[in-house]
C-alpha cells in the first residue's frame, strides 16, 4: 500500500511548497504533486499539519553515538546503535567513522562496514575513515602513535573491491599524489585534513583527485597573507566540498559565514564529527585512553583540546538558521543534498523528488525532529 503524506511544507528544489502531496510506495518516492493532481484511493494518507517535510539528513562524520565509540569496537551492533541514535535527530544516512588507529583495528573497520553495506544495514552508506595519514602536529586529539604516512600495504587495503562509499580524510603531506590518483581510480573518495600543508601542496593534492575538505577551518594550517595554506586553497577552489561542524565551539558563525560567501552554492555542507554523547546518557568517554568529557555541548580533552563534538544534525540545522544567515531551505539542503552529492549520491538522496529512496525527516518550526522515515518505512515515533 502506498503512503501519501499530506499537508507538509515540503522542501523541494524550488524551496519550501506547502500544496504539495508526497506518495511513498515501498523504499522509494513515487509521486510529488499538488493534491488534486493525485489518485489518493487506497492511499494511507499521514497528516503532516503544516510541519517542514525534508529529506532525511546525511553525516559524512560520524564516530559515534547513543553512547558508542566506533574506535572501541568496529561492530555489526555498534553501527546499529550509532544508526538508532541519530536517527532520533533526523539523520537517515550516515558514514560511520574510524579516527586514526591501528591496522588490526582499520582492517576490522573495513571488513564490518563491507558486511553491512552487502547486507544492507539500513542508514550505514560506507566507512570514512579519518587519518591516520595525517600531520602530527595538526592531529588534534587523534592519537600521534597512530599517525603516520601511507605505505603500499595501506594503499592496497584502502582500495581493495568494495560496496557503498569509502572516503579517507588525510594530509597532502602524508601520501604521494600518485596514492591520492590511486584511491580516486578505485572509486575511494579524498578528503583533506588534518593538515599542515602549504597552498601548493594542498592544491597538488587536489589536482591528483582529492575531492574536498574535512571539517573547514578545523586541524589545518590557516588562511595567511603571504601563505594562504590548507584553508586559502579550500576557499578558493570551486570544485572542492567543505564539510563544517556547525556547533558553535569549532568555528566561529563569521568564519562560517565568510565560508559560505567564498563558496558555490552547495560546495559546504554539515557534518557532525559526533562522538557517544549524541543520542546517549554518557558525559564522559574514553578515546586511546583520555577521558573526554562533554559540557555544554562541548567534548573536550582535559586539557582543552576539542575531542568530536556533541552535535545532531538537527541542531547542525537550527544553529544554522539562528547564526548564519541561512534560510531554512538552504540550511535543510546542507544537511541532506549538498552531502549526498559529495558522495555522488544526489540522483537518489538529499532530495524530494518521485524516484528517490524514501528517506524523509518531519520537523516543526523549531527545527525539532517529530517524525522520520527511512527507506518508506517510518521510524519515528
Amino acid at each position: 500500500m502506498a503512503t501519501a503524506l499530506t499537508r507538509g511544507r515540503v522542501l523541494t528544489d524550488h524551496g519550501l511548497d506547502e500544496n504539495l502531496v508526497v506518495v511513498i510506495e515501498g523504499p522509494r518516492i513515487i509521486g510529488v504533486a499538488r493534491q488534486n493532481e493525485l489518485s489518493l484511493e487506497g492511499s494511507e494518507c499521514v497528516d503532516l499539519d503544516g510541519m517542514i517535510l525534508a529529506p532525511g539528513f546525511i553525516d559524512l562524520q560520524v564516530n559515534g553515538g547513543g553512547d558508542i565509540l566506533f574506535n572501541d569496537e568496529p561492530s555489526w551492533a555498534s553501527l546499529e546503535r550509532m544508526v538508532a541514535a541519530h536517527a532520533r535527530f533526523g539523520t537517515t544516512s550516515m558514514l560511520p567513522t574510524l579516527i586514526s588507529s591501528d591496522r588490526n583495528t582499520l582492517a576490522k573497520a573495513l571488513a564490518v562496514v563491507e558486511d553491512a553495506v552487502q547486507s544492507k544495514l539500513p542508514g550505514v552508506l560506507g566507512l570514512h575513515v579519518e587519518g591516520p595519514f595525517i600531520a602530527v602536529d595538526r592531529r588534534g586529539v587523534h592519537d600521534a602513535g597512530h599517525c603516520r604516512a601511507m605505505d603500499d600495504a595501506d594503499l592496497q587495503s584502502l582500495t581493495s573491491a568494495h560496496r557503498g562509499i569509502r572516503l579517507v580524510t588525510l594530509a597532502p603531506e602524508r601520501v604521494d599524489p600518485a596514492q591520492i590518483t590511486a584511491l580516486r581510480r578505485a572509486g575511494v573518495f579524498v578528503a583533506i585534513g588534518h593538515s599542515d600543508a602549504t597552498y601548493e601542496a594542498t592544491r597538488s593534492a587536489l589536482e591528483a583527485g582529492a575531492g574536498g575538505f574535512t571539517h573547514l577551518f578545523n586541524a589545518m594550517s590557516p588562511l595567511l597573507a603571504r601563505a594562504p595554506g590548507v584553508v586559502g586553497a579550500a576557499l578558493e577552489d570551486r570544485h572542492a566540498w567543505c564539510g563544517i561542524i556547525n556547533d558553535g565551539h569549532h568555528v566561529h558563525p563569521a568564519a562560517l559565514r565568510i565560508a559560505l560567501a567564498a563558496k558555490p552554492r552547495g560546495a559546504v555542507f554539515f557534518v557532525t564529527d559526533a562522538m557517544p554523547p549524541v543520542g546517549g546518557s554518557c558525559e564522559t568517554f574514553a578515546l586511546d585512553g583520555r577521558e573526554i568529557r562533554c559540557s555544554g555541548g562541548r567534548c573536550a580533552t582535559a586539557g582543552g583540546t576539542l575531542a568530536g563534538s556533541a552535535l545532531d544534525m538537527a541542531t547542525a540545522v537550527r544553529n544554522a538558521v539562528a547564526n548564519l544567515g541561512v534560510g531554512a531551505a538552504e540550511a535543510l539542503r546542507m544537511a541532506a543534498e549538498y552531502p549526498a552529492r559529495a558522495i555522488g549520491l544526489a540522483h537518489e538522496r538529499g532530495r524530494i523528488a518521485a524516484g528517490c529512496i524514501a528517506d524523509l525527516v518531519a520537523l516543526d518550526d523549531s527545527f525539532r525532529v517529530k517524525q522520520v522515515w527511512r527507506n518508506g518505512a517510518r521510524i519515528l515515533p
